[in-house]
């Protein structure tokens, strides 16, 4: 199936990247319908939204980093060598940070133009990235070194690196400013103080835990290998209950008004919709094949 994207209505909207048949969903949330597929080469998975209109998609096989408008359009591309596979925006200096599996570093990327700025050094792996609310922090999660990096945004400067549980994949600032890692090799999530480095706490999971997204006062996990979402109490950091998605759970964002989950459910070709008060699943929506939405991809539309 091929759809053609078409004017967009207001509301919010998810965009999928889907690894296996190479392309961007374009989903309506409020409509509950796939818009438009945009053919992405390359597998792509890693995606970033600006919260102005714009895209960032990551291909690791052909190693492209796009950025399109809210229609699909692709404005800019840049083709990058070693591993791209995580990205994240930055508002405050219109910049996006790029991982590099292979060569442990970050691109730091001009949004606008995708002209490389800088590189930073990482751990072994770096995999997911994420920009703090308060533009303060940008965190790498480095899978083969069991740790973060920490970099202070304003000067680009490594803060810190606390060790974590073990293979960090998918990492996000909670609205508090602590920030959550997800830990595949130990199936749990380290909670860290990105200022002083300190582990917080450190929660168990469903098996393979790969993404975090946040909502009325609780953290939602993706578990890969167990097609679940844990739940848990930001205040407690207790796991309130474990949901049941799709087979193979991956990227996980909110929607704006913070009512609704979004989960990419990997090998089932859907999101699944959580109500964020009930915990329940309340609809599901058809992507193209395999996706994976590494990263955040929802994005209002005004």
């Amino acid at each position: 199936m091929t759809l053609v994207a078409t004017q967009l209505a207001a509301g919010d909207f998810a965009y999928v990247t889907n690894q296996n048949s190479q392309e961007l969903s374009i989903l309506d949330l409020d409509a509950r319908t796939e818009t438009a597929r945009i053919s992405i080469p390359g597998k792509p998975a890693g995606v970033a939204v600006d919260l102005k209109g714009h895209v960032f998609t990551v291909s690791p096989d052909s190693k492209v980093v796009r950025r399109l408008d809210a229609a699909g359009t692709i404005l800019a591309a840049a083709q990058l060598d070693g591993g791209p596979i995580g990205v994240a925006y930055d508002a405050r200096q219109n910049l996006i940070f790029v991982s590099d599996w292979y060569n442990a570093r970050i691109w730091v990327m001009d949004a606008e133009t995708l002209q490389t700025l800088q590189v930073l050094e990482t751990g072994s792996a770096p995999a997911g990235l994420t920009v703090s609310e308060d533009g303060q922090w940008l965190a790498s999660a480095d899978r083969d070194s069991d740790q973060v990096s920490i970099f202070d945004l304003a000067t680009l400067d490594l803060h810190l690196r606390p060790t974590v549980g073990a293979r960090p994949f998918g990492l996000r600032f909670a609205p508090d400013g602590r920030l959550f890692v997800a830990n595949v090799g130990t199936n749990d999530m380290t909670v860290l103080d990105p200022v002083s480095g300190e582990v917080l706490g450190t929660v168990k999971t469903g098996e393979r835990p790969y993404g975090v997204a946040f909502a009325l006062g609780r953290a939602f996990v993706t578990n890969q290998y167990g097609d679940s979402v844990s739940v848990i109490d930001l205040a407690t950091l207790e796991t309130i209950t474990t949901i049941d998605v799709g087979e193979y759970p991956e990227g996980i964002d909110t929607t704006s008004d913070g009512a609704t989950i979004v989960v990419a459910n990997w090998f089932s070709n859907t999101v699944s919709l959580i109500d964020a008060a009930t915990l329940e699943v309340v609809g599901e929506i058809e992507t193209a094949d395999g996706p994976r939405a590494f990263g955040t991809f929802i994005q209002q539309r005004n």
